[in-house]
């Protein structure tokens, strides 16, 4: 089975889980008050048959001759006939509690005997007789003649069989019905979910149906509202998978052209090595095959340290003015050596209070370093760069300035650009220093930016902002 339909029919799982597991907690609910119900009805019938055989027998009863007539009638008795066996007690007792009739060990209710006057309806209560549970009505009746004013109290007993039989037959019946419903339920549940998710179904197909390399953006006019969002979204995905990929596109032909070049030149400078009649001739064409290759070397690591800075996840950490100062420093004291071959005037300042800013320690040494090799390559010799770190409310400012040519306004916005050179450039470079600059400082929620130098004059200040970690 296609992955596709296990994952539709995996979600078609969840949304039945989702609507019957309330619906069967409903049912089970429903199941134990349905038998409550059919207990309640079995206690009512079998007390109604209590009351009617304490009736018929209370009926027989009479006061002739100074003494109790009675008599017990059979269908009195017959009226608890069923298919459970039970056993039928009773007990006819004077208002002065003589046995008249009946069983002696019948259990008797707690109302005390002066009150047995008061009552006028019949009293039902639950007891056991002979290890058994039985059901037990006591009903008084004054008997005309009697020079009692109590009643004569009839009690009729019976075991429960019947009684729970007739429960567990009403809940069953109940509890069936229920679970047809449910079942029932179920079937139209699958049915519409079925029905529902073919929208998900018709977007499986459309996405199974495109071809290799296809970015069209999925149609949303006939889909749900519901899925709108899911399709914007992917839609949006596509738009942004376009755009990354055709970036990478133009970076790898741009890469392709910028290596080729310097390898062409590096072939023709070792080819007239080769054919070099002079030792003085052949020792200068090294030398400068020698400098291309160092020149291709570093654009080799420039376009690793870009692909990096594009597929590393940054791990920022709260630094302080101090460890960025730190980290600069280290960072001048190792192009100390490039700087003081231009007679370059390598400067660093700091300024403000302590602050911190969330920074990632290995990020911002390769913006560093971009930053101040690109500004003391493009600053002619004898000129000046200088580095400042500023502390500020907002997190950790890191700028440098030179007094080189600089960068016409309209060409500032693209200097962040891949192998982007503004006109009129001669020095040797690639284009992808500010491009990685910009790519860690977006990595650790910074920004950069290309203004003039405060002093006004020729030159470039290059500004990252690092920013405070939020609380």
């Amino acid at each position: 089975m296609p992955r596709g339909v296990l994952r539709a029919s995996s979600l078609r799982r969840h949304l039945l889980l989702w609507v019957l597991v309330p619906l069967a907690s409903a049912v089970a609910v429903m199941a134990w008050l349905a038998y409550k119900s059919s207990r309640d009805t079995a206690t009512v019938v079998q007390d109604q048959l209590l009351l009617g055989s304490a009736r018929m027998i209370a009926e027989q009863i009479s006061f002739e001759d100074g003494t109790f007539q009675h008599q017990i009638p059979p269908a009195a008795l017959e009226l608890f006939q069923s298919g459970e066996l039970d056993h039928i007690y009773y007990r006819v007792t004077t208002g002065a509690g003589i046995l008249l009739a009946g069983y002696t060990d019948l259990p008797t209710s707690r109302i005390d005997p002066p009150s047995i006057a008061q009552i006028t309806a019949p009293f039902f209560f639950a007891a056991s007789m002979r290890g058994e549970p039985v059901r037990i009505v006591a009903f008084y009746q004054p008997v005309i003649g009697n020079p009692s004013a109590l009643p004569v109290v009839v009690e009729v007993a019976q075991t429960t069989n019947a009684r729970q039989k007739l429960t567990r037959d009403l809940w069953l019946r109940t509890l069936a019905q229920q679970l047809l419903i449910l079942a029932l339920a179920t079937v139209f549940i699958l049915y519409g979910l079925r029905r529902g998710l073919q929208p998900l179904v018709h977007l499986r197909d459309d996405v199974r149906a495109r071809t290799e390399g296809s970015l069209q953006p999925l149609q949303t006019s006939h889909v749900p509202s519901e899925l709108t969002p899911v399709m914007e979204a992917f839609n949006d995905y596509i738009v942004r998978l376009e755009t990354y990929t055709r970036q990478r596109t133009t970076f790898v032909q741009n890469a392709a052209h910028q290596l080729r070049t310097p390898l062409a030149v590096l072939n023709t400078q070792i080819s007239d090595a080769e054919r070099a009649d002079r030792k003085s001739d052949g020792d200068q064409s090294l030398s400068a095959a020698r400098t291309t290759l160092q020149q291709t070397t570093r654009l080799v690591n420039q376009f690793l340290t870009l692909s990096s800075a594009e597929a590393s996840q940054v791990q920022v950490v709260n630094m302080t003015t101090q460890e960025v100062c730190d980290v600069v420093q280290t960072v001048m004291e190792s192009l100390a050596l490039q700087a003081h071959t231009k007679e370059i005037d390598l400067g660093f300042e700091r300024l403000g209070t302590d602050a911190n800013a969330a920074i990632d320690p290995g990020a911002l040494h390769e913006i560093v370093t971009n930053v101040l090799e690109n500004a003391i390559r493009y600053t002619p010799a004898k000129g000046i760069v200088t580095a400042r770190v500023r502390s500020a409310p907002s997190g950790i400012d890191f700028s440098v300035e030179d007094n080189g040519p600089g960068v016409p306004v309209s060409s500032r916005a693209r200097l962040f650009e891949r192998f982007f050179r503004a006109e009129g450039v001669t020095q040797s470079g690639s284009g992808l220093g500010l491009a990685i600059v910009k790519e860690w400082a977006q990595q650790c929620g910074g920004t950069v930016q290309a203004t003039s130098p405060a002093h006004g004059g020729h030159g470039l200040l290059v500004t990252v902002r690092f920013f405070a970690r939020a609380a």
